[in-house]
């Protein structure tokens, strides 16, 4: 209503800053902006990593991919092989077609479907490795180059003690990437959420640019980022 409204900050569980308005009924418009240097230091590995991000998870349920992922691929490989291997095979599996999934479909119902969104390549991912014994998470990420720009989702996965991300899209640089929240799967890392009310989101925009020229990704390179 023409109002400014207080914004408290907090962290949640997987380090990501959560912004937090309390606001009554009307319209509420929010202008969110930033500039950040990049490639910034790797995010860090925590102690309960492997535990947390090699559990099944609501959209990630790598319970149900135990047997597939072992025939699927070679479990003898390193670690690294078998990222590689699974980013190509879920690249060549889906489709990525808007509308094509549904905000509840998990993992099983994207392998089963063969399309999805950015989220849906993500959660495939993330299942398929910890199936084969990788942790992996989903990264909620402001993507320049992504054609149509929206917010992006990625995969991390822990390899030789490193977080590498993993876009099994292919639609921005992962060099260009900008971390917005962490989780196990979109359920930990929405844009947007709200509690004891309700809201009708009208519209949102997301423009995400770098200076110069955008970095060129062959995929092949391990990129992690901050």
């Amino acid at each position: 209503e023409g109002k400014p409204v207080s914004v408290e900050e907090i962290v949640d569980n997987y380090g990501g800053r959560i912004h937090r308005l309390s606001v009554e009924s009307g319209q509420l418009d929010v202008d969110y902006r930033a500039a950040v240097t990049t490639p910034a230091d790797p995010a860090q590995v925590g102690v309960t990593d492997h535990s947390i991000y090699l559990r099944p998870s609501r959209y990630a349920e790598a319970d149900k991919f135990f047997g597939f992922a072992a025939g699927q691929f070679d479990t003898s490989l390193p670690k690294g092989e078998l990222l590689n291997q699974v980013t190509a095979f879920v690249e060549d599996r889906l489709d990525y077609i808007p509308g094509a999934s549904d905000p509840i479909d998990g993992a099983a119902d994207t392998l089963l479907a063969g399309a999805g969104v950015c989220r849906d390549y993500a959660h495939l991912v993330v299942a398929l490795l910890r199936a084969l014994n990788i942790p992996a998470r989903l990264v909620a990420v402001y993507a320049p180059g992504c054609d149509p720009m929206d917010f992006h989702a990625v995969a991390e996965a822990l390899i030789d003690g490193v977080w590498v991300v993993v876009d099994a899209t292919r639609l921005a640089p992962r060099q260009g990437l900008v971390r917005i929240s962490t989780g196990r799967d979109a359920a930990d890392t929405a844009f947007l959420d709200n509690h004891e009310g309700s809201i009708n989101l009208d519209s949102y925009q997301v423009t995400a640019v770098v200076r110069g020229d955008l970095p060129i990704d062959d995929g092949t390179d391990r990129i992690s980022i901050g």
